[in-house]
């Protein structure tokens, strides 16, 4: 019930939950079994049933906003270890250890890469899985604009240049996209509007 997306060696799930709809999203390597979840969100009942099923060893954080992280404290009570960026850490009410830039999660067989992302909070974190489509960019990158920026303008300049550098530039268009509410993307479908996200400032 929960699979969203499969291909070679590899099965994302997704579950929403909270009051603000947020996807928690499982990448769990198929040949060996082993999963990730990203964004330990609320719901941790659920959540760890989820981790249980699918056989989850790791747990990261797209960022440290406090509707991503209200059943940490309970994923970790059940013995998971939970990985955040350095820049958010301290928003969190506790971690295990700290995600670094361009680092690679490795997955059963399957590769993971960080990138940092910062303009939401300092430290967002998107996680790309190497040698799929797949990219979960947290709430850095949604379908029609960016993450908000709360009306600060370096945040937004920041936020702009981290998806024009870090995602418009590094992957191709059929990358699929899956933040951290709402609906799946592509890079290509959002692309064409990046001036247009320039020019309104939001």
């Amino acid at each position: 019930m929960t699979l969203h997306w499969s291909g070679t060696g590899v099965e994302v799930h997704k579950v929403v939950v909270g009051p603000y709809e947020n996807n928690v999203f499982t990448v769990r390597c198929t040949e060996t079994g082993e999963a990730m979840l990203i964004d330990a969100a609320n719901e941790h009942e659920q959540l760890l049933e989820l981790c249980q099923a699918l056989g989850v060893r790791h747990v990261v954080e797209t960022h440290g906003h406090w509707d991503h992280i209200q059943a940490v404290p309970a994923i970790r009570d059940a013995g998971y270890k939970v990985g955040v960026a350095a820049d958010d850490a301290d928003m969190l009410p506790s971690y295990d250890y700290i995600l670094e830039d361009e680092s690679v999660i490795e997955v059963g067989r399957l590769r993971v890469k960080t990138i940092h992302n910062p303009g939401h909070t300092p430290g967002s974190m998107s996680f790309h899985v190497e040698d799929t489509p797949l990219l979960f960019t947290g709430d850095t990158l949604f379908p029609g604009g960016p993450g908000n920026t709360f009306g600060n303008d370096q945040h937004f300049t920041q936020i702009i240049k981290s998806i024009e550098d870090r995602m418009f530039s590094k992957f191709d268009g059929d990358t699929i996209v899956l933040p951290g509410h709402g609906d799946d993307t592509t890079i290509g479908a959002e692309i064409p509007s990046l001036q247009e996200w320039i020019d309104r400032g939001w």
